[in-house]
């Protein structure tokens, strides 16, 4: 017995003595691979990842890498099969994190990283309870982490992103998040984003690309300083030649926010390359930044996103887009023909595409002239779009609806040439005629003329045009409006 035991623990010894731990080791491999998956350049980086683990099997980062390697075409091409094949990774590249040391802060940031980005996938395929309670779980793990490891600045990047949303849900769904036990608001989250973006720690100097896509998404959505973010844009230098992300990011800020030219630069100096991933994404933003332009091609970007792209968000709007460049060329078969396409195709997740499917229900085709300004000016086009204005008045359109467009377009223009009086004027109108409307003219002057007072530090007034945003009911963008709307009140509180 003796002798058995002896064996027993022997043979325990030798297995210890040769287990290796398992780590969390960002090396230069990893960071490169890292670089290349946050470049688009996939199966760069998944090569890398191989040799890495061959090379050193108990180094756990590799699988922590995988996930985003899966992440950018599920989040972007939202393809079904796909999303049918890899969704067990999840639990998978979970375990494996899990097998790493509890004393390192990687533990529970890798997997707190691996939910976060499995919610916004699950967001996509319309699994919106799933994803409400990944972000949850990612949530406590980053709070706990933060607890534990208060120096490590990755927490404040992703706790500060979730924790500047927060901040924005209307009141009408604050219980949700209260029994979720999600709490933040705008100051507090960009306290954190901030807090890691002049960081010089080795992890913030790691992460950092990823950082800027976080800060510039807040900054022009969320904390609505748009110069602040163009500026911040200009100061790093991103590479959007070579970084196919930072490109896509670039345009779609570009088309967010009036600056068409500079997306459509962007996308067109990006280099062209088998080694970037197929992202449909790229044909959705090129077309739609073409069409403000008015671009004879800017149907062939949207007829490529809606032949092969097999998700739901964005879809119906491409096809208005689609449907509103054939009726402004005159092909009214072609038009009919895309606009008939919205009543079946795509998803009603965003703002936008619930509108595209409203004015496809409604059967009524907008006003030619006002909808060549509206794209003019979408794109930043001010100078063109205000000259075709100009060479009307609002008593020449017998339309209400056309009425207050062309009050609210005219609005928008003078407010981002600068001209700030005859903006106010002009949203003032809107508003008065407009409030309880179904059109979204008079809540987006609302908004808009808070974003005036606000900028004018005007609190009282910036805060009863949110609020007054806020209390038109029953318009389109109803959901994106209110956030904007709640945006503000908090800034302007300073919460």
């Amino acid at each position: 017995m003796r002798i058995i035991f002896s064996l027993v623990l022997l043979l325990g010894i030798g297995l210890t003595t040769n287990a290796r731990q398992k780590v969390y080791d960002f090396n230069s491999r990893c960071e490169q691979a890292y670089e290349a998956i946050m470049q688009l350049k996939l199966n760069t980086g998944k090569a890398l990842l191989e040799t890495e683990k061959k090379e050193n099997p108990e180094n756990l980062v590799p699988y922590f890498l995988d996930n985003y390697v899966d992440f950018f075409p599920l989040f972007f091409n939202e393809d079904p099969a796909e999303y049918s094949r890899k969704r067990s990774m999840r639990t998978v590249r979970l375990d494996k994190m899990a097998e790493g040391s509890p004393d390192s802060p990687f533990y529970l940031y890798t997997q707190a990283a691996i939910k976060f980005q499995w919610a916004m996938i699950k967001i996509k395929f319309n699994e919106k309870w799933d994803a409400t309670w990944e972000i949850r779980k990612a949530y406590m793990l980053l709070k706990e982490n933060q607890r534990r490891f208060p120096d490590f600045v990755p927490n404040r990047l992703l706790l500060g992103a979730m924790q500047t949303v927060f901040g924005t849900i209307p009141e009408g769904y604050k219980w949700i998040t209260n029994i979720l036990g999600l709490k933040g608001s705008i100051r507090q989250g960009m306290e954190n984003v901030n807090a890691f973006i002049e960081s010089n720690s080795p992890e913030a100097k790691l992460f950092r690309e990823e950082s800027y896509y976080y800060y510039c998404y807040l900054m022009l959505f969320i904390v609505n300083k748009p110069e602040d973010t163009w500026e911040f844009l200009q100061r790093k230098q991103l590479d959007t030649k070579n970084n196919y992300l930072f490109a896509l990011m670039v345009a779609n800020l570009s088309l967010n926010n009036q600056k068409a030219a500079t997306g459509l630069r962007v996308l067109e100096e990006k280099h062209d390359s088998s080694v970037y991933a197929d992202i449909q994404y790229y044909n959705y933003v090129l077309g739609l930044l073409k069409l403000t332009r008015l671009d004879s091609d800017a149907h062939v970007y949207l007829e490529r996103f809606v032949n092969n792209f097999k998700g739901k968000f964005y879809v119906k709007e491409c096809l208005q887009r689609l449907s509103w460049f054939y009726y402004l060329e005159g092909n009214q078969a072609a038009a009919n023909k895309y606009r008939n396409m919205i009543l079946t195709r795509g998803g009603v997740e965003t703002d936008a595409d619930k509108q595209a499917l409203k004015e496809a229900e409604g059967g009524k085709w907008p006003n030619p002239f006002l909808l060549k300004a509206r794209l003019q000016s979408d794109g930043g086009y001010f100078n063109e779009a205000l000259k075709l204005l100009l060479t009307k008045k609002a008593a020449d359109f017998p339309d209400m609806s056309d009425k207050l467009e062309y009050a609210y377009r005219l609005g928008r223009i003078y407010d981002e040439t600068g001209q700030d009086d005859k903006a106010i004027a002009m949203y003032e109108v809107t508003i008065k005629v407009g409030a309880n409307r179904p059109e979204y003219y008079a809540a987006r002057s609302s908004l808009q003329m808070g974003y005036i007072y606000e900028k004018r530090k005007d609190k009282n007034k910036a805060i009863q045009c949110y609020q007054q945003c806020l209390d038109m009911k029953g318009h389109d963008y109803k959901n994106s409006l209110d956030q904007r709307a709640k945006a503000g009140i908090q800034r302007v509180n300073g919460s």
